[in-house]
């Protein structure tokens, strides 16, 4: 690090061109500062962004990242015209059963739905909303899912344990439940 530098302003530079959120111990290896240090020049940037400019800096998907405030939403909205991409009634399904039930296999997931998933979860590994995270030590060693990064991110949440808590189902009603002409679809 050059000494010209001060730390909060280091952080800032790189939160900046960062892609996805940045972690503490990534930032303190890149600037060569101690985690401590660190996190003392989050605090300073977070309260400095907090009081003027565009930006303020976010905690999300165990990393911080700087993101425009939510006043600016609708001119950023104007200007880039985003294309919504909505998910389908059976992708959230199949997220939601990864979710809260990870890490499970494809025909865990097909079980529980009681249709075929492989669409559903190629189109959630296709938007990177979930991931291979092993195999699963059975015959034919297959392939565990989880959720992603990008999806906590897209979800903005810190981690796993801010999903909200499920409801307690009945013992004998399914995790899901559809009406009949809702299962019947072109998507699955």
């Amino acid at each position: 690090m050059l000494p010209a530098m001060n730390a909060s302003d280091s952080v800032e530079a790189l939160l900046f061109v960062a892609d996805s959120p940045a972690t503490v111990e990534n930032l303190s290896q890149a600037l060569g500062l101690t985690v401590g240090q660190v996190e003392q020049a989050l605090e300073v940037l977070g309260e400095r962004l907090s009081g003027q400019g565009p930006l303020h800096l976010v905690k999300l998907a165990g990393g911080y990242q700087l993101a425009t405030k939510a006043e600016y939403g609708q001119a950023i909205a104007n200007f880039l015209k985003p294309q919504r991409q909505r998910l389908s009634r059976s992708l959230m399904e199949v997220l939601a059963i990864v979710a809260y039930r990870q890490p499970l296999t494809m025909a865990e997931i097909d079980q529980i739905r009681g249709v075929q998933s492989d669409y559903s979860v190629k189109s959630l590994l296709e938007r990177r909303l979930v991931q291979e995270v092993g195999r699963k030590h059975a015959p034919g060693r297959p392939v565990l899912y989880g959720t992603s990064q990008q999806f906590l991110h897209q979800f903005k949440l810190n981690d796993l344990s801010q999903l909200p808590e499920l409801e307690a189902a009945e013992p004998q009603t399914p995790l899901l439940s559809l009406p009949v002409e809702a299962e019947v679809s072109s998507e699955d």
